[in-house]
């Protein structure tokens, strides 16, 4: 057998044109449109490179190694491959003739310094006070869902709310492709795994999902939610599985719940659709939104509580904690903007002190600005 070693060396000899911006750390993403066009993402903004493949061969040649080091196949009736690469970036190709023009690439890089909270409050992710909210809130076994566009952090971040689980909790973690670093003593970590290429030793989230409710877990935490499994985790959300964290594509809060609920659907359960919204809204206890702003930086624009479902409106209830209200553009080319609360106190204040835990003044003291401002009208 093949040293791993010599394995890596041997597969990153095949990628020596891209090899530069795996080792460079300011490099967070690297998309390969065919062998001759390669872009790199720093700091959230897109570069052409001078980087070439020498034919459209050659990156083939790159790509089946890449398949062969994760144990998978690629040719043209398999024409997708989702991985991982000796230093854990995430690869994703689709070959021809699913991508007519040729290989289509895309390698997600992650840092290796993790971002705690700390540095995500000097970045302007967040500021002080909704740290200590999201404090407060995961360490009150609220469920809470990081939603966001592609890019935008939602990894990062939820690795980041991990570090406010009380130490000595038990933590199972699910994923498609190990990405999660989650900043606690006790994780269990279980990883998918598709079928082999007879169609053997298939390894679903769902299945996942059915052994982890045997495996004593205090939180679950799915790194993202895409398919029927939503509802699997909604109804662990309902049943006493308290503090469950995960993650999912949407734009904006409400989006989020429609999503979920679009992919609770998916799930071969057949449930009315009346009482599966009333579970999804009985479940999720927060939304934690994120964006990739036009300046390229990772901002939280929303901390919202979800209430409940309406059954005469039809229509999911929720109230924003915290709301990033932006200011213009700056004399870099920078957004301009603030994450402040709304002077709004949450419903699930009373679950945060029977857990010993509160809000932060700041929020305290917007309540009353917001309060006295309404009186004044």
């Amino acid at each position: 057998m093949i040293p791993r070693e010599v394995f890596e060396e041997t597969l990153l000899h095949f990628f020596a044109p891209i090899r530069p911006f795996l080792e460079d750390p300011s490099v967070s993403d690297i998309m390969i449109n065919g062998p001759g066009q390669i872009y790199v993402e720093r700091r959230g903004l897109l570069f052409l490179t001078e980087a070439r493949f020498e034919s459209q061969e050659a990156l083939m040649a790159a790509l089946r190694n890449a398949a062969q080091f994760v144990g998978k196949h690629i040719d043209e009736f398999h024409p997708i491959l989702e991985g991982r690469l000796p230093d854990g970036s995430r690869i994703e190709a689709v070959l021809p003739p699913a991508a007519p023009d040729g290989p289509s690439v895309s390698i997600r890089r992650f840092s290796k310094e993790k971002l705690t909270v700390e540095r995500l409050v000097q970045f302007d992710a967040m500021t002080p006070e909704a740290a200590l909210t999201l404090r407060a809130l995961v360490a009150s076994k609220l469920n809470i869902v990081v939603a966001g566009g592609t890019g935008s952090g939602k990894t990062s971040m939820l690795n980041a709310l991990s570090s406010f689980v009380p130490e000595g909790e038990r933590v199972v973690v699910i994923e498609d492709s190990r990405e999660l670093s989650l900043q606690r003593e006790h994780v269990v970590q279980l990883e998918a795994r598709p079928p082999d290429p007879r169609g053997r030793g298939a390894v679903s989230i769902r299945d996942l999902f059915k052994a982890t409710l045997r495996l004593r877990p205090d939180r679950i935490v799915v790194g993202e939610i895409r398919s029927g499994e939503a509802l699997d985790l909604i109804q662990a959300m309902t049943s006493g599985h308290g503090g469950c964290l995960t993650t999912v594509h949407a734009t904006y809060p409400r989006d989020t719940l429609t999503r979920l609920e679009t992919m609770a659907m998916m799930s071969d359960v057949d449930m009315p659709l009346v009482a599966l919204r009333l579970q999804l809204a009985s479940g999720v206890n927060i939304l934690t939104q994120i964006s990739r702003l036009q300046d390229g930086t990772r901002k939280i624009t929303h901390i919202t509580e979800v209430l409940g479902f309406d059954l005469d409106s039809s229509s999911y209830v929720t109230q924003d904690l915290f709301v990033r209200t932006y200011q213009g553009i700056g004399p870099r080319g920078e957004v301009l903007s603030q994450l402040v609360p709304t002077g709004t106190l949450p419903r699930c204040l009373p679950q945060l002190q029977a857990h010993g835990t509160d809000l932060p003044p700041g929020v305290y003291k917007a309540a009353e600005q917001h309060g006295s401002s309404q009186g004044a009208g």
